[in-house]
């Protein structure tokens, strides 16, 4: 056993002094903290503090006022500077940096408001879009008064119809709650997604790169190669949890103070407070065995090829399976309770993301959540047992990989032994 855990240690410590450990750990964090921090970074980048200043020719002299009244309500951060000048000098101050665009406001043949914008650049469609907007509602206005609406009737042409959400289901999400599970799910699902393909790659490269050095030579005549799988697969576990704690730690300290300037994105939309602890459990358990699951079949893959180059090669398989049950999550995100979904969920190399995205979203009876997690249990324990004797066999293998025709050459090699 004392050698079981040589091992584990060693692994653990040797990927995590590696460079590319540092490396990727430290770039990932930039990345954290400029995702988290985004909002600041526009602004030291832009000179007018978020702020748009806009010139209007009105060209009606009627127009402005109402216009920018209705301009207020939809973009506070839009300035508009009624520009008394002439069209070339507008453009020139266009030109100069001094306006984003210039907006010129006029009446059609109907005596109804149109207008047309000048920019040095029309790629920013949010500008142009709220003004547009803007100006609908002065013009809605405006055809109404002309049609002889009171002021009352043109208010209940605006007020927004009713529409009650109401779910029959006993103990059925409230809209609240789905958006904030919904966030949580999103988030995950990506941690998932990624963990797994990047660890169970690293367990693999680290199997063929000791074959290829032929230190399994070495390792297999003092240390039997199945508590050497089982050692590399806990060591990369552990550095993988090591990994996302120094991601998640960083990540909440950076969100904590700045959950003011990022509440009107995807934070103000979907939010993370008042989350179910069950949610959270279900989040770990789900993430620890979509590891092993994963790590375990890359374990005994990577022990079938000699050379490093093969490793992507003989591993895409089981990145596809990945990335299908990322893409199928993507899609249960808008629909988690669809047929589709609930029948993905018990499919194990699914059940991982899939399972807890319905967790996450439905209010689903604990027996299923319980059958899911049975299910990745029972199949990473056949994985175990058929990987151990895969990989006993395949790391006395060298020579050119031959795919999954290997494997039989694997199980052979191990009977024989």
């Amino acid at each position: 056993m004392n050698n079981f855990w040589i091992i584990l240690v060693h692994t653990y410590m040797n990927k995590l002094k590696s460079k590319s450990f540092i490396v990727t750990t430290f770039l990932t964090i930039v990345i954290v903290l400029g995702l988290t921090n985004f909002q600041n970074i526009i602004e030291i980048f832009d000179k007018n503090g978020g702020k748009e200043n806009v010139a209007v020719l009105d060209e009606t002299g009627k127009l402005y006022e109402p216009f920018k009244q209705q301009l207020k309500t939809i973009n506070k951060d839009i300035n508009l500077t009624s520009y008394k000048g002439t069209e070339k000098e507008a453009e020139k101050a266009v030109e100069n940096g001094e306006f984003a665009g210039l907006l010129e406001l006029r009446f059609n043949k109907e005596e109804l408001p149109e207008a047309g914008y000048k920019a040095m650049s029309i790629a920013d469609s949010a500008l142009y879009t709220d003004l547009q907007t803007s100006l609908q509602q002065v013009k809605t206005m405006l055809a109404a008064s002309k049609i002889n609406l009171a002021p009352d009737q043109l208010q209940k042409l605006y007020e927004p119809v009713s529409f009650e959400k109401t779910a029959l289901e006993k103990n059925a999400k409230t809209e609240e709650e789905l958006n904030q599970a919904r966030g949580l799910v999103y988030v995950l699902l990506f941690i998932i997604y990624f963990a797994v393909i990047m660890y169970a790659n690293m367990i693999a490269m680290e199997v063929a790169t000791e074959k290829s050095s032929r230190v399994m030579e070495i390792l297999i005549s003092s240390v039997s190669p199945i508590k050497q799988m089982f050692a590399k697969i806990l060591g990369i576990g552990l550095l993988s949890l090591t990994q996302l704690a120094v991601f998640l730690i960083v990540g909440y300290f950076s969100l904590k103070s700045n959950m003011e300037s990022l509440k009107d994105g995807f934070f103000g939309v979907y939010g993370f407070g008042d989350i179910p602890g069950a949610t959270i459990v279900y989040a770990v358990i789900f993430f620890i065995l979509g590891y092993f699951l994963y790590a375990t079949l890359a374990a005994f893959l990577g022990s079938l090829v000699s050379r490093i180059e093969d490793v992507q090669q003989m591993i895409t398989p089981m990145t596809l399976l990945v990335v299908g049950g990322f893409m199928i999550a993507m899609f249960g995100l808008g629909k988690p309770d669809a047929a589709f979904i609930t029948i993905t969920s018990y499919i194990p190399f699914f059940t991982p993301m899939i399972m807890f995205l319905r967790v996450g979203m439905l209010t689903i009876p604990a027996w299923e959540a319980v059958l899911g997690i049975a299910i990745l249990v029972v199949t990473i324990a056949v994985l175990a047992i058929f990987g151990a004797r895969v990989y006993r066999g395949g790391v006395l293998m060298y020579g050119k990989s031959n795919s999954f025709k290997d494997i039989k050459k694997a199980l052979q090699l191990t009977k024989n032994e």
